[in-house]
């Protein structure tokens, strides 16, 4: 099961589903995934508790999120943004800093006859040049003394449903079905208020079997299995959260994701990982916030990337399908 299904399917486990919300890189469609995220408790702090949304129930959580996520003036298009690098973490040796992850998304939402929201998305993820910001094409890895072609992230679409309840557990082919439909949990986040501040920190560790299986994709997999975490930390003013006017509500954070080697790295099943650690927020226009050479390039390759689609598809390809569908593998050096 990929970030996509959680959120709709929901998995075999009490959790908090909006820990995958924000992630900016999808899962194998057809994946099955082992996940474990805190159940969400809030804590303290006249506003959580009105008096617009009741931040203990699960209708509160619903409006709030997708007041995050977008705008509740139905059909309205919200951005958010990242910025940051990813680090390589080899056993036994310094953390080394590789190039920038820079990216934004574009979301809005629409509503259903009986109340769920739809979340529609399309975002980027552009890999950078630490220092110069400029968007990479090729890439000198210095973890193998080698040049390789840069392969970006574009899902289009990453969509989801927002409801009341954490989503129901999956399926899997049947092995985890059950005679009594099962119980469903309000969607209550983990919200703190600190001050004049409400915050929120949710996480997710997955493992699923990998898009890019060894034996087909020697250079680019990871092996039979993905291992992969995402974190991410909210921060919202609490009088924003209370006030009815306030359809869309801004906030800032950061997102850090550890997840194995990126395919087009050409690590194999080298020991290590990749960690992720960026800044994020929302913005009216990615331009205002991101690097004018990540802007500059998203509008000349990628400019659908700045409007969010208008209706709502459940099935999109993740990254790594995509990758599995737009690229070849590469040929196995020669041991000699």
């Amino acid at each position: 099961m990929q970030r996509r299904d959680f959120l709709k399917n929901g998995f075999a486990g009490v959790g908090y589903a909006g820990a995958a919300a924000m992630a900016m890189s999808a899962f194998g469609r057809r994946a099955e995934a082992e996940a474990h995220m805190q159940a969400g408790t809030s804590v303290g702090g006249a506003a959580l508790r009105g008096p617009y949304l009741d931040l203990l129930t699960g209708r509160g959580n619903q409006l709030a999120y997708a007041r995050l996520q977008s705008d509740l003036k139905f059909g309205a298009q919200k951005y958010f943004w990242f910025k940051g690098y990813v680090m390589g973490h080899r056993p036994m040796q310094r953390i080394q800093d590789l190039f920038g992850a820079q990216g934004f998304g574009v979301i809005r939402l629409n509503e259903r006859e009986d109340g769920t929201i739809e979340r529609i998305c399309r975002e980027i993820i552009l890999y950078t040049d630490l220092r110069s910001n400029e968007v990479l094409e090729e890439w000198r890895n210095p973890l193998t003394d080698e040049t390789v072609r840069v392969v970006h992230v574009a899902n289009d679409p990453y969509n989801y449903l927002i409801e009341p309840f954490f989503p129901a557990p999956p399926e899997f082919g049947g092995l985890n079905e059950k005679k009594a439909p099962p119980k469903r949990v309000p969607f209550i986040l983990p919200w703190v208020q600190n001050g004049d501040w409400l915050e929120m920190e949710m996480h997710i560790h997955l493992a699923y079997p990998n898009s890019l299986q060894p034996d087909a994709w020697p250079r680019e997999s990871s092996g039979p299995i993905a291992q992969v975490s995402e974190f991410f930390a909210h921060h919202v003013k609490a009088a924003d959260m209370q006030n009815p006017k306030i359809t869309s509500l801004d906030y800032h954070g950061t997102w850090n994701r550890i997840t194995p080697w990126l395919p087009w790295m050409l690590m194999g099943q080298a020991p290590g990982n990749c960690q992720y650690a960026a800044f994020m927020g929302t913005c009216a226009h990615p331009g205002d916030v991101l690097p004018r050479p990540v802007v500059d390039y998203a509008e000349k390759h990628l400019s659908k990337y700045f409007e969010a689609p208008k209706v709502w598809t459940p099935v999109g390809l993740s990254s790594l399908e995509n990758y599995r569908e737009t690229q070849q593998p590469a040929p196995v050096k020669d041991a000699t």
